[in-house]
């Protein structure tokens, strides 16, 4: 069994080490805040805290290119991490913060020491931003990303049934941002890919040799079709990092919908892939 003395990669005890290196995972987020709801696909930060706790060590400092509402600087504040993010919605940027600082005031003296900074920028621009690097008068290494995509444009799919209940309430975003820069403003599927790919393609010169970067994601359907979006950023970015693995996110509680019902195969899809590149 692993030694505590020789682990190099977390703080985690053998059997929680051995827990987590099952290739799937059951986990049905909790409620989110008010604040956080309006975004529209918005990742758990109860979900994000075991993936930091495992690529690791305490102390140690988190990347979210793509932060959204905060969940992963929350994640890391949560476990002890210090943390930066880049956020292109300035609304989104502004909740975050708010949330992160509600945060802090709940873990109080043990997080004080700790950096948990997001900005309102473009992540394509990450590397030539050097967006956290004042404190330090030099740029910032990270030792892990932890991200999701937007999942192409599926937001902007009428159809959708939790879609039509969010353009019910006039409070919670349909979709990101009407920004053009907003990769979920792509319709194209290639071009949204490429410029996907890049985004996390330019970050390796920020990250430390062997970080590893995780990114939640998933396959889409649009036209009666399947884009394998997971698989193609598999590939694609397994050219700029080494693509080690892949854990599945499961939901157990989501409601079951007819869809093709008596005529043709349409899954319910309650799964995502965790993949997990390193730096090398």
């Amino acid at each position: 069994m692993l030694s505590m003395n020789k682990n190099k990669l977390n703080d985690l005890d053998p059997k929680t080490w051995l827990k987590f290196q099952k290739s799937w995972f059951i986990h049905n987020p909790p409620k989110r805040k008010k604040d956080a709801l309006v975004h529209p696909a918005k990742y758990p930060e109860t979900l994000a805290q075991e993936f930091i706790e495992f690529f690791t060590k305490t102390g140690k400092t988190v990347l979210d290119p793509m932060a959204g509402t905060g969940s992963t600087l929350i994640a890391a504040l949560r476990a002890g991490r210090n943390s930066y993010g880049i956020e292109l919605n300035p609304k989104y940027t502004q909740i975050a913060n708010q949330l992160i600082q509600e945060e802090r005031a709940i873990l109080g003296q043990k997080v004080e020491s700790l950096k948990s900074e997001i900005i309102n920028a473009d992540a394509v621009n990450a590397i030539d931003l050097q967006p956290f690097d004042i404190a330090q008068g030099r740029p910032l290494t990270f030792d892990y990303v932890l991200t999701s995509p937007p999942y192409w444009d599926m937001l902007h799919a009428k159809g959708a049934v939790n879609q039509k209940k969010r353009r019910e309430d006039e409070e919670l975003d349909v979709v990101y941002s009407e920004d053009p820069n907003d990769l979920g403003n792509i319709h194209e599927y290639e071009e949204f890919l490429a410029r996907l790919v890049k985004i996390y393609a330019g970050l390796k010169p920020l990250l430390r040799e062997k970080a590893y970067l995780t990114i939640i994601v998933k396959n889409v359907k649009k036209g009666g079709r399947v884009y394998p979006l997971a698989w193609d950023i598999a590939r694609e970015l397994g050219q700029t990092y080494t693509l080690k693995d892949e854990k599945i996110w499961l939901q157990d509680n989501q409601s079951l919908a007819p869809y093709g019902l008596g005529s043709a195969w349409v899954s319910n899809t309650f799964h995502h892939y965790c993949l997990q590149f390193r730096n090398e």
